[in-house]
């Protein structure tokens, strides 16, 4: 296995820093780390994401396609053309994004995992644009895979499953998982704003595990802004 950890080191390092300071008002229009393209189910091209938030002035993002980072390359190689075009102009920093199932107490959930290397041996399973099984498909295995490949795993919007987000947190803190995704709109209000109770719940749980925030807006329809 072969890891570019100096590059991505340092972006696993700044992405760290964003994720300690992630609120209630940081997603959708400073941070965005759960958004989809045409390369798994959502109905953006990679290039209209990143112009939306360009045009939105965001700080940073991810795309979280589903078992690929398709998505992701072409955005970043899109990303790069327009800030060679643009050097005078604010562009959102691009992390590296995919989000992948799992199971967990015999659940499936969805692990995120950002800033990895997506060269890395270990995460090429998870990036063929399909379900893994077996071996693959558990939590365990998945966020040792994220960190081997010098990214972050994040469990997918807690409180969206058939167990508790209060027996699922624990089980993914001794799986190793580094955040938890506290800020999520599960009712898909317009404005998109996350759900209060839940986000307490989640944040009471990030606070007792120690766990990094995120934030997202999961979207899959036609603006970054909203879910659908």
């Amino acid at each position: 296995m072969v890891v570019n950890f100096a590059q991505t080191t340092v972006s696993t390092e700044l992405l760290k820093q964003v994720f300690l300071n992630i609120n209630a008002e940081s997603c959708p229009l400073f941070f965005n780390f759960h958004l989809h393209t045409i390369h798994s189910d959502g109905k953006l091209q990679p290039h209209e994401l990143i112009s939306q938030a360009i045009a939105h002035g965001l700080q940073g993002l991810a795309i979280t396609d589903h078992h690929s980072v398709g998505g992701y390359q072409v955005a970043l190689n899109w990303l790069e053309e327009w800030r060679c075009n643009h050097p005078d102009d604010h562009a959102p920093h691009l992390w590296s994004g995919v989000e992948i199932n799992a199971n967990l107490l015999d659940v499936e959930v969805h692990i995120l995992a950002y800033s990895f290397d997506i060269q890395s041996s270990s995460i090429k399973p998870y990036v063929q644009s399909q379900a893994t099984t077996g071996k693959y498909y558990q939590a365990a295995n998945i966020i040792s895979a994220i960190h081997d490949a010098g990214g972050l795993a994040v469990l997918a919007h807690p409180a969206r499953y058939k167990k508790s987000l209060f027996d699922l947190i624990p089980a993914a803190v001794e799986c190793g998982i580094d955040g938890v995704e506290s800020f999520y709109a599960y009712k898909n209000p317009k404005p998109w704003y996350p759900c209060v109770q839940e986000t307490m719940d989640i944040l009471m749980m990030a606070s007792d595990y120690e766990l990094y925030n995120t934030c997202g807006t999961d979207t899959h329809g036609l603006s970054i802004l909203q879910r659908l």
